[in-house]
């Protein structure tokens, strides 16, 4: 396997893992809980949901061959206020996805060092990759301690939980390497 094919398999599992952590948290809330804000400044996980579903459709439709903020696209839109049921935020979260793992999947090796622009502004396609990738990541990463905040001591950690470390550490050696500490051979 070539080095461009090996990282858009890699990118699609990073983008993947990182759409389950929110996954699970929207799952987790209410939809009032979905729009509920700490602050007037604050944005609810609705409007983070809005504004990664606005981002996606307009970065990844056409991704190869049109700017991707598309002339349609009403950004400020997406951080209003307005309230949304959970069915409807699940469906507004799933298209925006959609989107962007099918323009993934229609990515070939050669595309990954092709220019595309970005508001005007010219970027690699392995750049703009990775600007989404960092972009969606701080907005799960959002969504995931707002869950954390509404649910308090409800929490079920996404990750490894305080105080087990040592164990998690134990459990992936002991997985994969015969409990050893070392590849077995």
């Amino acid at each position: 396997m070539s080095l461009g094919s090996t990282y858009l398999t890699i990118v699609k599992k990073r983008f993947q893992a990182v759409k389950e952590l929110a996954d699970i948290t929207i799952q987790r809330l209410s939809g009032e809980e979905l729009n509920w804000t700490f602050n007037e400044e604050s944005n609810s996980t609705a409007v983070i949901i809005r504004h990664m579903n606005g981002n996606m459709v307009s970065r990844w439709t056409d991704f190869l061959i049109s700017d991707g903020e598309k002339p349609y696209r009403n950004r400020d839109e997406e951080f209003s206020t307005a309230t949304a049921s959970k069915d409807e935020l699940i469906l507004i979260w799933e298209r925006g996805w959609k989107v962007l793992f099918s323009a993934l999947e229609s990515l070939k090796e050669q595309d990954l060092l092709k220019n595309i622009t970005i508001r005007g502004e010219s970027h690699l396609v392995i750049d703009a990759i990775e600007r989404q990738m960092a972009h969606y990541s701080y907005h799960v990463g959002q969504i995931v301690y707002i869950g954390k905040l509404i649910k308090s001591g409800e929490w079920e950690s996404l990750s490894i939980p305080k105080g087990k470390s040592d164990q998690f550490l134990k459990e992936m050696l002991d997985k994969h390497n015969d409990g050893k500490g070392i590849a077995s051979i």
